[in-house]
């Protein structure tokens, strides 16, 4: 099983940044699929960002490519999302997820994500 805490989510003006930060612990062995999603009231479930763990490959939503960038520390125990040129529309609470094997495409069907993070900007 493995376990993910989301931190580093706040209220920021349009333009600025935030960097979301995951920790993860648990059973990641092998290759496997780690991403952040956002999910407002009355919205379905939106992807972000996607990263697979062992070719480290990325995938965007389209309305973040350029401002936002996933990663992985060295140790592979904390994921990042440094998130740029914020705008309105990206309010949200924020969650971290995985799923074993690469992820192939930008996800939603984690197989278990953390407590999420509210990031809320105001223009």
């Amino acid at each position: 099983q493995v376990q993910l805490v989301e931190s580093g989510g706040g209220s920021v003006q349009a333009g600025g940044s935030l960097r979301l930060s995951c920790s993860v612990s648990g059973n990641t062995y092998g290759g496997y699929c780690l991403g952040w999603f956002r999910q407002s009231p009355g919205k379905e479930r939106e992807g972000v960002a996607a990263i697979s763990s062992g070719t480290s490959k990325t995938y965007y939503t389209d309305s973040v490519k350029g401002r936002f960038t996933i990663s992985q520390d060295s140790a592979k125990d904390t994921l990042y999302l440094q998130m740029n040129s914020l705008k309105p529309e990206d309010t949200a609470m924020y969650y971290c997820g995985f799923r074993g094997g690469n992820c192939f495409r930008l996800r939603t069907d984690f197989a278990g994500w953390g407590q999420g993070t509210q990031v809320t900007i105001s223009s």
